[in-house]
């Protein structure tokens, strides 16, 4: 299983993703960019010097690249967003909570749960190089699914920022949210299906699936999870527009040409 290597991952997420102690949302939003791009490099570190990736070394460079890619985007668009927006800070105030001061125990706990997911989410290419894998054409796919993962969510973030601009008022409509109102969310799903489809080949005992399939399990759950609290935030501030109201009825809220619309009550 390689577990001192992947204490080496953990250590190494822990570190940069501690930035949480100073607001705890940045465990998982901040944090986490630093986190998966420290962590790529990481494996490619020791995937180098250790003569794992001998005869791939130029796959295992564009995984790390990819990650580093990954987490330079997140963690660089969510600072600035945080810095020139003063109404996404209120946003982040109100859904967060985050101006009350958390207990240092409970702190360290999320600390810890969440350095062990960024390993787990990284351990497909880990588990790649660390078993001398040296195929490359499913883990060649799996990096053009998170490329395109990637894209979308910075085309999202992009799109929805220009919206928000013209129409402070209403949410994203146009461009990828006519076909899904939480498209940087999907992208996300992607990226990590990617992630794992390129890891597939190398999985060779039960742990090391069970480690990749609960990371991919625990994005998917987490992506549903925001994207029901996001509507819940937008029903208690649109729901008496009847423009949002058709929007959500006829927009699937986070799979697109899937007909799931709502994931609260009405």
């Amino acid at each position: 299983m390689g577990w001192n290597h992947l204490a080496v991952i953990f250590a190494v997420c822990a570190v940069l993703c501690a930035v949480g102690f100073y607001k705890f949302v940045y465990f998982l939003s901040i944090g986490y960019g630093f986190a998966i791009a420290g962590g790529g490099i990481a494996v490619l570190v020791m995937s180098l010097t250790g003569g794992w990736a001998d005869g791939v070394a130029w796959l295992a460079v564009l995984q790390a690249l990819l990650f580093a890619a990954y987490g330079a985007r997140l963690s660089g668009f969510l600072l600035v967003r945080e810095m020139k927006n003063a109404a996404y800070r209120k946003t982040l105030k109100e859904a967060t909570g985050n101006e009350k001061k958390m207990p240092i125990f409970v702190l360290i706990v999320i600390w810890l749960f969440v350095s062990a997911l960024y390993t787990a989410q990284l351990s497909p290419m880990f588990f790649r190089y660390w078993g001398g894998a040296k195929d490359v054409a499913l883990p060649l796919v799996g990096m053009l699914i998170s490329v395109c993962g990637l894209v979308l969510e910075a085309a999202a973030d992009r799109q929805k920022s220009a919206q928000k601009r013209i129409r402070p008022d209403m949410v994203a409509t146009e461009g990828l949210y006519r076909l899904v109102r939480c498209p940087n969310y999907f992208g996300e799903i992607t990226f990590w299906t990617g992630v794992f489809i390129a890891g597939i080949t190398a999985y060779k005992t039960a742990g090391q699936w069970i480690m990749a399939v609960a990371a991919l399990i625990c994005i998917v759950f987490i992506m549903f999870n925001g994207a029901q609290r996001l509507e819940a935030r937008q029903n208690k501030r649109y729901g008496t527009l009847p423009e949002y109201r058709a929007y959500t009825e006829k927009t699937p809220i986070i799979l697109p040409f899937v007909p799931i619309y709502h994931l609260n009550k009405k």
